[in-house]
């Protein structure tokens, strides 16, 4: 199948791996989110370009010797609006496989379609993991009637990330555009990394005002990870800083949330941070090398 994403990328060769980079836009104009979420998340973050192509990401990160992790969110039954195209994304990263990584998305509101959906984006078209976001798509991953999705994501041995903490989408928004920040509260996924010990769960974010539980439970269960997307690392909680520093230097992982916030921004205050020496380079590449099984 030639759309078919199969990795090109010589981790040994690269300085980074970004584990959160979003595609908002497809190849035919499609957004991810409704008109007013872009807005209003773009003004949230300051962003200068909220909507680069999927090839001019792939420039973006050859530039910078980095490999990216990218997806979409699949929310449309919260939303009432249809994805971008996940196999048009998938195709794209098979078209920039030097640099490009992809993860699928469903909506697990929509039962066995999502499961059905979760095979063909991993099994037919390659994607090497998948994205969720529980605020978002208006769900309690903990609630049982997921378990079968997360069942057949473990038997696909894909790992998954998982927005946790603050929400940049909705936010200033009356009712935050309905969106509950309770959904994505990390003890929600403590549950399903209990349940399902062979599933991948990376925790997105800073988990902020959770942040003790997010430390907590990647200390706790070998599955679980965090990324350090979403906030300039200036503004981590000193309590994610001094775990990632010691007991979290391997559960830790570089993320950035592009197009909200570039790589250079976010290694500029990075560099500032009191980590060890031997502890960055984990961070920024090494840890995700093993995670998604680049390392050859």
């Amino acid at each position: 199948m030639a759309d078919r994403y199969e990795s090109g990328i010589d981790a040994s060769k690269l300085d980074a791996i970004d584990m959160h980079v979003h595609l908002e836009v497809d190849s035919c104009g499609h957004g991810s989110l409704p008109e007013a979420l872009t807005e209003a998340s773009a003004k949230y973050f300051k962003a200068e370009d909220r909507t680069p192509s999927l090839d001019r990401i792939a420039e973006v990160y050859r530039e910078l010797n980095m490999a990216a992790v990218v997806f979409t969110v699949d929310a449309r039954t919260q939303l009432k609006h249809e994805p971008n195209s996940i196999p048009e994304l998938i195709a794209g990263a098979a078209r920039n496989n030097d640099v490009l990584i992809p993860f699928g998305s469903v909506d697990p509101r929509t039962g066995e379609d999502a499961i059905a959906g979760a095979k063909h984006q991993a099994v037919e078209l390659g994607a090497r993991g998948f994205k969720f976001h529980p605020s978002l798509q208006g769900f309690d991953p903990s609630n049982e009637q997921f378990y079968p999705l997360w069942e057949t994501l473990q038997e696909l041995g894909l790992p998954c990330i998982f927005h946790t903490g603050q929400n940049g989408m909705g936010a200033g928004l009356p009712g935050g555009y309905g969106i509950k920040l309770a959904y994505s509260n990390p003890l929600l996924l403590d549950a399903v990394a209990a349940d399902f010990p062979g599933l991948q769960i990376i925790m997105a974010h800073p988990s902020v005002p959770w942040q003790e539980e997010a430390n907590s439970i990647a200390t706790h269960k070998s599955n679980v990870f965090i990324d350090l997307s979403g906030w300039s690392p200036k503004y981590f909680p000193e309590s994610l800083v001094k775990a990632s520093n010691s007991v979290l230097q391997d559960k830790v992982l570089f993320g950035t949330d592009f197009p909200l916030i570039t790589p250079q921004k976010w290694l500029g205050a990075f560099a500032d941070l009191p980590l060890k020496d031997e502890v960055r380079p984990k961070i920024l590449k090494d840890n995700a090398v093993r995670l998604l099984g680049l390392g050859g």
